[in-house]
């Protein structure tokens, strides 16, 4: 065999490997297609399944976190429990609900930023787990007060647990209760529900499903709800 012989055939056998290792790369594309397709198709239909019904700002679920006057303004609120803004919102709240509790419906729903929050979905977490025992608004309330402690913790289930013994709650209950899958949809149903409500940052206010401006103080809250009361 002359030398150009022998490279016509060194030629060959390279192209009949290339060919080979594209056959197998087609029939494994094939393959991994065959595999991938069902599967995905069964994640998509199980996360479609498994989420629950998802609520506009003006309606009001049994799932809702509700206190005040079932017929008065319907205040629901979008929050993130280690947001500053949304702290601020908790202390506007807290000194206008005295004058406004008679005429008002209030509903809370989360709206963790994770992106930005580290511990804002453990502490949705703990606040469903508390309500799971009937002391969701106790909790509320310890979590936004305490924010400015809690937020810059590494460790964060030490302080929350804390909190649950201050309120005279079963810990290991509670842990329990952040685990389930039913506690874990009830935060992210809240999430979708902002979301297609045009919830795009928290604190995000609806006044009988309309939403509105954060009030800055207490009194621009009163009044909000007076001229929502009297439309």
């Amino acid at each position: 065999m002359n030398k150009r012989e022998e490279q016509r055939k060194i030629r060959e056998e390279k192209q009949k490997a290339a060919q080979n290792r594209k056959t197998r790369q087609k029939l494994i594309a094939k393959v991994a297609t065959i595999l991938l397709v069902p599967l995905l198709l069964i994640t998509i239909v199980y996360a479609l399944l498994g989420q629950g019904p998802v609520y506009a700002p003006d309606e009001i679920a049994d799932v809702d976190h509700v206190r005040g006057n079932p017929d008065g303004v319907k205040m629901v609120i979008y929050a993130d429990f280690q947001c500053p803004a949304c702290g601020t919102e908790h202390s506007v709240v807290a000194q206008a609900w005295n004058a406004i509790s008679n005429r008002t419906q209030m509903v809370f729903r989360h709206y963790p930023l994770t992106g930005t929050h580290p511990h804002a979905w453990e502490a949705a977490t703990y606040a469903e787990a508390a309500g799971r025992q009937g002391k969701f608004w106790e909790m509320y309330d310890l979590l936004f007060i305490n924010q400015a402690y809690w937020a810059g913790m590494s460790s964060i289930e030490p302080e929350f647990d804390g909190y649950l013994t201050q309120l005279g709650l079963d810990v290991e209950q509670a842990h329990r209760d952040i685990e389930s899958d039913e506690l874990i949809q009830k935060i992210r149903n809240d999430q979708r529900s902002g979301t297609r409500a045009g919830v795009r940052s928290t604190p995000t206010m609806f006044l009988d499903g309309r939403i509105v401006p954060t009030p800055r103080t207490a009194v621009e809250l009163v009044t909000m709800i007076n001229e929502a009361a009297a439309d």
